[in-house]
């Protein structure tokens, strides 16, 4: 498996020996010698980029089809190789494998995303199907009263209700389940960006359809049962109208543990307290991003009355002391409107914090790239073929002293073979290095491998090309060489003996798991250049890039898409609570609007009390929404183990988000007063 632009490219080698075998999935016979088969994304690759034939050695003989892939972006091939010319394989009994060899986003990030796409997706979803159910609550419960007063049962009032909602979800499940196959097929074949799949894959269960086409009318029977209730118990009562009851205290009583929760692990992160018990923080985390979420949509009501109240005190202005007074005694209005689009901006703060985390664990920081091989699989000659390749500074072999298994006291040490020139050009601080003189590495800052005693000698074993074996001696020099290079984890642990390649017995080299290390520049054309040109000295070796996961790489692109799915889905959703939540109340409140509007209050007068009644509680949710979400972020940067705890450069982008939401709340309130006034309103109320 090698990174092809931080994509994964796996390739298979065979070698076809006596006896029957199987034909690999997706072909239609077993590659001969020289013989490539390739999936369809490969094979449009190698038609713009000629280097990729260095890695495929042989003539293209056919593509791979859809049941050899596990998507159909997928880098694959399969290469027809003599048994000679593959080393350390192994014998293939056959091919039946359903899944693929690495998942497409490994089970623990899953977690991570399902928990992030509940609460981008899942949480203003809630929202807008509580906004849903209360939509003309008002209205609805008086065309029931009225049946009820004409002499419907009362268990009939329940089941007209019922029967309405039922017909309702059914249409609707119906509907969602017709409109996501339409969605899986279009978008299946076109793809999202890093990411596609068969439409075989994005089918759903049969399980998905009995809980969408049973479960759903069925809840919404229950609902539409208990909904009649009250108007089928005293139809009389509903006619009434009732002054809201104000919110309560205990609406705050999530926040505040959420919000302690958060500030302790922010605090730990500023003083260098970072936890590292991470099993409780997994528990911990997900708690208090809940309770803070929860807390958000309970204690706006509440705030917006308290703001409401001394703003309506305190102001001169006729519009702003309607519009307040009526968040005064309708707080709970706030909470439809708004939580949506506040609860949007709680979680794209946290989802930044996400795709933070899993940038710092998949990507390479570094401004160097280091590739590394086993030297049982580059002979002497390739070694040098290989230092000559275009874009490779410096090369060394990395080894360690024998152990006895048998021995009680198994303590080795690490052997760089290089010679001064080649250490200077893979770090930019090597002193004190002689030429030809063994001499100890002291990485600054590393911690000091405590068998590299001075005077101590340890066996290094050594074998030829004919397998001849031979054991050197090494003894640790008290000569040291202050040595730190520029790769995230250092090639050379600190106090590892520099060893010169003139004092080694000439034709032999180090056994037993030494690996030969080659440096380049980080850029990825650079190392999609030296990769391709390790190929073509033999495309079988198997190339470690140090710091760079093709297959988490992937992911990251992968998780990025599916989340920026999540937002939009997120995005539509709470917009359309608020747009559902907002008509509604105008709807509800066009007898209070048109009796202000026969007492004087002009046009221009009742859209800034519209207004100011939606963005005013609005600003307070997403300043609440953009603090406690930065802090959730920070909090999980904490627990992350990663080293970036604070991030601001999403800050400018979340804040812009905000006062789009109340730009997008103010214009989406300015039509909900309508132009032409109806006194029939008042007399029919």
């Amino acid at each position: 498996m090698d990174s092809y632009d931080s994509e994964p490219f796996t390739r298979i080698f065979l070698a076809r020996v006596d006896g029957p075998v199987d034909v690999p999935p997706g072909l239609r016979k077993f590659p001969g010698p020289g013989e490539v088969f390739v999936s369809p994304r490969l094979h449009e690759l190698l038609r713009s980029d000629r280097g990729l034939a260095h890695l495929l050695p042989g003539k293209e003989k056919g593509l791979i089809s859809a049941q050899g892939l596990a998507q159909p972006d997928e880098l694959y091939a399969y290469v027809g190789a003599r048994p000679a010319e593959v080393r350390g394989g192994g014998h293939l009994s056959g091919f039946g494998w359903e899944e693929a060899r690495f998942p497409t986003v490994e089970p623990s990030t899953l977690d991570i995303l399902r928990f992030t796409l509940a609460g981008v997706v899942l949480l203003p979803l809630a929202v807008f199907l509580s906004v849903c159910a209360r939509l003309s609550a008002a209205s609805r419960m008086r065309r029931l009263a009225a049946l009820r007063l004409l002499g419907l049962s009362r268990k009939g009032t329940q089941r007209v209700n019922a029967a309405e909602t039922v017909a309702a979800a059914l249409f609707g499940a119906v509907l969602g389940l017709g409109g996501y196959w339409v969605v899986n097929q279009l978008i299946s074949r076109i793809g999202l960006p890093g990411f596609k799949w068969y439409p075989a894959d994005g089918s759903l269960s049969v399980t998905t359809y009995l809980v969408c086409l049973v479960g759903c009318p069925a809840l919404a029977w229950f609902v539409g049962r208990v909904g009649a209730k009250k108007a089928a118990a005293n139809p009389l009562a509903v006619r009434r109208s009732a002054v809201e009851k104000p919110p309560r205290l205990w609406g705050l009583l999530p926040l505040v543990p959420g919000l302690a929760i958060v500030v302790g692990y922010c605090v730990a992160g500023a003083t260098g307290n970072v936890p590292t018990d991470t099993s409780f923080s997994a528990i911990l985390m997900p708690l208090a991003v809940v309770l803070v979420g929860i807390g958000l949509v309970l204690s706006l009501p509440i705030l917006s009355r308290v703001l409401a109240r001394q703003v309506a005190r305190a102001t001169s202005s006729l519009s702003l002391g309607l519009a307040m007074r009526r968040n005064e005694m309708e707080p709970g209005g706030a909470l439809r409107v708004a939580t949506g689009l506040v609860l949007l901006v709680y979680a794209a703060s946290l989802t930044q914090g996400v795709l933070i985390e899993l940038d710092q664990v998949s990507k390479n920081t570094a401004p160097v790239q280091l590739y590394t091989m086993s030297l049982d699989d580059v002979p002497e000659k390739t070694e040098r073929a290989l230092a000559k390749v275009p874009g490779i500074r410096s090369h060394a072999v990395q080894a360690r002293t024998w152990t006895d298994p048998d021995s009680e006291e198994r303590s080795s040490i690490s052997v760089v073979i290089a010679t001064c020139a080649q250490l200077h050009r893979m770090s930019p601080v090597v002193e004190n290095c002689v030429e030809g003189r063994p001499s100890r590495l002291i990485v600054p800052g590393q911690t000091y491998d405590e068998g590299s005693q001075p005077g101590k000698i340890y066996p290094l074993h050594l074998r030829n090309s004919d397998g001849k074996p031979r054991v050197v001696p090494v003894r640790v020099p008290s000569r040291t060489i202050k040595y730190h290079d520029d790769t995230d984890a250092q090639m050379a642990g600190s106090g590892a003996v520099l060893i010169p390649p003139s004092s080694l017995p000439a034709g032999f080299r180090p056994e037993d798991r030494a690996r030969l290390a080659l440096l380049s520049s980080a850029a990825p054309g650079t190392v999609s250049s030296v990769l391709e040109g390790i190929a073509g000295v033999d495309p079988t070796i198997e190339v470690e890039t140090v710091g760079v996961d093709p297959a988490s790489l992937q992911q990251i692109t992968v998780i990025k898409t599916l989340l920026a799915v999540g937002m939009i889905l997120g995005l539509v959703i709470g917009v359309a609570a608020y747009l559902v939540a907002a008509t509604d109340r105008a709807v509800e409140r066009r007898p209070q609007v048109t009796a202000l509007a026969l007492l004087g209050a002009r046009p221009r007068t009742l859209r800034t009390v519209q207004v100011a009644q939606v963005v005013l509680p609005l600003v307070v949710g997403l300043v609440l929404a953009v603090v406690t979400g930065k802090m959730a972020e920070s909090s999980y940067l904490v627990t992350g183990g990663g080293a970036v705890f604070w991030d601001g450069a999403g800050l400018p982008l979340l804040l812009a988000s905000a006062l789009g939401v109340v730009v997008l709340a103010a214009l989406g309130a300015l039509p909900l007063v309508g132009r032409r006034i109806d006194p029939e309103l008042v007399r029919r109320d």
